[in-house]
């Protein structure tokens, strides 16, 4: 993955903001959410949620795995650029002057990209999600840092990214069946534990045959309890 770039025929366009955008039409629970990130770090958060949607639907989206291929390949070297205090991509001008590992969530794209072929499973260390929870996890401290270890949260971030993947891209009843092996919660950062909540909610609202995303309500009460960080 590392020799791809520019070359690889992955066209990067657009701002922050559009990419943003594209991440919050999926989870409009972030409209109430919004209110429950400080001030200082709701920027922050909508860029890194809105680039592991980009990372994620590289590595899951569309019939043919080759597109996505490209655009890991791209990113794994546009990461890396960051850790060296470079970027292109727009959402770089949000995240990439933070001090996170950059390196090291670049390095967990091949195994995200390989996650793709592995068989169906309830099981995020049997999905191949390890790698990439775990870099999540310290990219996530770093940017919104409780001074916890990053690795105590890695469990609970692998059972979210299953969780997205089967809410976008399978059915709703193979998502719904994933609550009965929910991992304790973690002690992540709060935006962290805001995206958790509202996962957890539509796997439930999956498993009753409802609309995924919560009505605002719901959403308020999901994030109140989370920011609170009891969920």
């Amino acid at each position: 993955m590392a020799g791809a770039g520019a070359g690889s025929g992955f066209a990067m366009s657009g701002n922050a903001d559009e990419f943003i955008a594209k991440w919050q039409a999926r989870w409009p629970e972030w409209g109430i959410a919004t209110a429950f990130v400080p001030a200082a770090q709701r920027d922050t958060a909508f860029a890194w949620f809105a680039l592991l949607q980009e990372l994620t639907d590289a590595a899951w989206g569309g019939a043919d795995p080759t597109p996505g291929l490209a655009k890991l390949a791209w990113w794994n070297e546009e990461l890396r650029g960051w850790a060296k205090g470079g970027r292109r991509h727009p959402l770089g001008e949000v995240l990439q002057a933070r001090p996170a590992p950059w390196d090291a969530l670049a390095a967990a794209l091949l195994p995200l990209q390989a996650s793709r072929e592995l068989p169906p499973s309830a099981d995020p260390a049997q999905a191949g999600l390890d790698a990439i929870a775990l870099a999540v996890a310290g990219c996530e401290e770093a940017l919104f840092g409780t001074g916890a270890d990053a690795g105590a949260n890695a469990d609970a971030i692998a059972f979210d990214l299953l969780a997205e993947r089967r809410l976008t891209w399978s059915d709703a009843g193979e998502a719904g069946r994933l609550p009965g092996v929910v991992p304790a919660p973690g002690t992540g950062t709060r935006p962290r534990r805001l995206q958790s909540a509202f996962i957890r909610e539509r796997l439930r609202r999956a498993s009753a045959g409802q609309d995924l995303a919560a009505p605002p309500l719901r959403s308020l009460w999901l994030a109140w309890r989370a920011a609170r960080g009891t969920r």
